[in-house]
């Protein structure tokens, strides 16, 4: 005599979940993006530059300044890169506003970014990051970015970074 349980199909599988799209739009900067790329620097960053410091840095490469806009147009995260160095590029801010995180942005900026250094042949990719930011320092080491340096006293209010940076193939 056979038990009917032993016959009982097993749980059926959940069929994997589509990746989560977020919902923003990457595109260049614009000087209109100011005001919230400022007030995300501050936010996230406890950063406080000259506004018009955006726009020059923004002139000098205007394809390494991307948004992450929401669907009215509005700025909810940005990489800012820079190439200072022959064939190398620097993520010299990068951050998502804080209502918009864990939902892919960071990861659509970042990747649009190295897409964008390798289309311009650059070989490698640096940037610098507070040594307390353990979030941000996971996000870097899962794109294979590592620590080459400890910069003391880095940041406007005195605390150490780390210099990351990875090989561009």
């Amino acid at each position: 005599m056979r038990c009917i349980a032993d016959t009982a199909p097993g749980p059926v599988p959940a069929a994997p979940l589509p990746p989560v799209q977020p919902p923003v739009a990457l595109r260049g900067f614009r000087p209109s993006d100011v005001p919230f790329v400022a007030a995300i620097v501050a936010d996230a960053l406890h950063e406080h530059y000259d506004p018009s410091l955006y726009g020059s840095l923004s002139a000098e490469w205007p394809d390494g300044f991307l948004i992450a806009a929401d669907p009215h147009d509005v700025p909810v995260g940005f990489l800012l890169g820079v190439c200072q160095v022959e064939r190398e590029a620097r993520v010299l801010m990068f951050a998502v506003d804080r209502h918009h995180r864990s939902i892919g942005i960071g990861t659509g900026l970042m990747d649009a970014f190295l897409d964008r250094c390798r289309s311009r042949g650059f070989r490698r990719t640096t940037l610098e990051v507070r040594v307390s930011n353990a979030t941000a320092i996971r996000f870097y080491t899962r794109y294979g970015f590592s620590v080459i340096d400890l910069l003391r006293s880095y940041y406007t209010d005195g605390e150490n970074g780390y210099q990351m940076a990875r090989d561009l193939p």
